[in-house]
């Protein structure tokens, strides 16, 4: 059975109720209709599979299958001019009154896309880079390791356009560490589900680490003055190898997410629940 965004006005109706206490409990939660097909024991099974033997040299190939959501790292400090962007930030999907991109199936852009929804993730080879794609609105970006540098001046008179996903380069550091940059990042994406900005000069290094065969380890870190004080540290995430392509379809649907919010969200007082009206 695939994952819809409405399954049903019961299952719904569950989702939203549920939904509001982890909101207020600050855990994390699925959007609506988005349903883990997994067994419960399915990652436990991946984690009792052990390492697997030493990871090979410059591979991340494969599936890997993740967690819901990261653990986050730091608590950023912000500057105020991100402390201004931060309040104006809902992040509640199911709220009529939140502007998360979420709510309305906007693309998560990155480092969204690293930081939430993190169940299904795969690396691909290419020539001159690797394409890191994501099982959540099955989005891909690629990471370019032909020596090519980041555009400078994103945004500006001249310079190259901001991306939901920016522009990436990439290299190895050691036998089995990815380092991914990027930079040019669209300042309406969002660094998390908390609601964190940024801004277009936003730096972001992710560090894929395989371990060994079996387990790769993830750090990203964002570094962009405008906003915070300094650099941090937003998740760190284990994912599981896994020699089958992952089955689930995680998709966001528009037309679906405004039928959901008028049918089931706001008749049901979805911002009082959580105290925003």
């Amino acid at each position: 059975m695939k994952n819809y965004f409405v399954v049903s006005a019961a299952i719904l109706t569950t989702a939203l109720i549920l939904s509001s206490l982890a909101l207020a409990q600050d855990t994390p939660t699925s959007r609506p209709g988005q349903v883990d097909q997994r067994p419960p024991s399915t990652y436990q099974k991946l984690a009792d599979a052990g390492p697997g033997g030493p990871a090979p040299v410059h591979d991340l190939n494969g599936f890997w299958n993740g967690p819901l959501e990261p653990k986050f790292g730091d608590m950023p400090s912000l500057t105020p001019l991100g402390q201004s962007k931060f309040k104006l930030n809902v992040p509640d999907p199911f709220s009529a009154h939140s502007n998360d991109p979420w709510r309305t199936c906007d693309p998560f852009g990155f480092p969204r896309s690293a930081t939430n929804e993190t169940r299904g993730l795969a690396f691909a080879t290419m020539p001159q880079g690797i394409a890191i794609m994501t099982q959540y609105e099955k989005i891909w970006r690629m990471v370019w390791m032909d020596g090519r540098e980041l555009p400078k001046n994103v945004g500006t008179r001249g310079g190259a356009s901001s991306r939901w996903y920016g522009y990436s380069v990439g290299h190895w550091d050691g036998d089995n560490t990815l380092v991914v940059e990027t930079t040019g990042v669209d300042d309406k994406t969002w660094i998390d589900r908390r609601g964190y900005p940024h801004s277009v000069d936003m730096h972001v290094e992710e560090r894929y680490t395989r371990v060994d065969h079996n387990d790769l380890e993830l750090t990203v870190k964002i570094d962009d003055p405008k906003m915070y004080t300094k650099p941090f540290v937003v998740v760190t995430n284990k994912f599981k190898f896994t020699p089958q392509q992952l089955e689930d379809e995680q998709l966001c649907v528009p037309s679906e997410a405004i039928d959901y919010l008028n049918t089931i969200a706001i008749p049901a007082g979805q911002d009082e629940a959580v105290g925003q009206k």
